[in-house]
């Protein structure tokens, strides 16, 4: 029998040992556990900092581009009203020598018609002048020749 309760008592120091061993085991793996949980917490907050800079980075990128577009824009606006005022201001002016010049053509076509009256006149003066003359020769001679008779 005593090797019997030997045995019991081995068996009991094994099982407590065993029983240790687990409980280390145990607390062992419950630190390495706690410590992946740490390390898993700071990377994720590590991974959500990035994050974060990286959106802020784009968002920022973006507005830039963003600003400099509405400034195209309103650069544009700008121009295309300035545009369109001095397209009204041509046309205008446009019109203004458009009227001048049917002005001048009808001053033109006037002096036309006073240069050939002009001429008519002048034609018909020639006329006179020379039925004039003739007259005045022929009276002449008429006075001549009754002078001399």
């Amino acid at each position: 029998m005593h090797t019997f309760t030997l045995q019991v008592c081995r068996s009991k120091q094994s099982v407590v040992e065993i029983s240790k061993m687990l409980t280390s085991m145990v607390k062992e793996y419950q630190v390495k556990q706690a410590k992946r949980k740490q390390e898993q917490e700071i990377r994720r907050k590590d991974v959500i900092e990035s994050s974060n800079e990286l959106t802020q980075a784009i968002v920022d990128h973006l507005n830039v581009g963003v600003a400099q577009a509405y400034l195209n824009q309103k650069r544009l606006d700008a121009e295309a009203k300035q545009l369109h005022v001095g397209a009204t201001n041509f046309a205008k002016q446009t019109q203004q020598w458009l009227q001048l010049i049917d002005n001048f053509s009808s001053a033109l076509k006037e002096l036309g018609d006073v240069e050939n009256w002009a001429r008519s006149i002048e034609s018909d003066m020639q006329v006179i002048q020379n039925t004039l003359e003739i007259a005045y020769k022929t009276s002449r001679q008429t006075q001549q020749h009754n002078a001399s008779k």
